[in-house]
């Protein structure tokens, strides 16, 4: 008897870029392959827990939020050098961090377009001027509870994180018009 890998679905967000976005953006930018698309390559979200220096228990907290929003282990950061205004020691634990590429990328994406962003509070858009020069585009939030994995009821203290969505797209305009098609809000200047 052989064995067969079970084959797993493809997110939903992953199937409309293949199917409609990749050919449209092509049409869009002017591009002359299909190659040249731009694409979200990978996706980091960090969570700076100033805090921890004082109260360890609070970076657990912050890796254990990470853990339930990214559906992956978190890899706690150490501070690379002192900072004696911050009462911070080189290798001191200060934050978590996590680097989503492939399935889980495409699947975090979709939740945060589709369900965490319309869920904060006031909110009127992402601001545009958070692209490098080089297409990616990086944005904070305010609160971990907009995310439907986190219990209210288990929370210590609510945290900000900031979230880069690194592309493959040469320039800003590229980058905006990949993240439009996906479903990002910008906000109109």
């Amino acid at each position: 008897m052989t064995q067969t890998a079970t084959e797993r679905p493809v997110p939903r967000l992953k199937a409309r870029y293949r199917e409609e976005l990749q050919q449209r953006l092509e049409d869009e930018l002017g591009l002359g392959n299909v190659m040249q698309v731009p694409r979200p390559v990978k996706v980091v979200v960090n969570m700076g827990v100033g805090e921890a220096v004082r109260e360890g228990r609070l970076l657990e907290g912050a890796v254990r939020d990470l853990a339930q929003i990214t559906g992956q282990r978190p890899l706690v950061t150490k501070a690379r050098r002192s900072i004696a205004g911050f009462k911070i020691r080189e290798g001191q634990s200060i934050g978590a961090k996590v680097t989503l590429r492939g399935d889980r990328m495409w699947e975090f994406l979709d939740r945060l377009v589709a369900i965490a962003l319309p869920r904060i509070r006031d909110f009127r858009g992402l601001a545009p001027r958070g692209f490098d020069g080089h297409g990616n585009f990086t944005f904070g939030l305010t609160e971990q509870l907009v995310f439907p994995e986190i219990d209210y009821d288990k929370i210590e203290k609510i945290r900000g994180m900031d979230i880069t969505v690194v592309t493959s797209a040469q320039t800003d305009d590229q980058g905006r018009a990949l993240l439009t098609a996906l479903g990002f809000p910008f906000r109109t200047i």
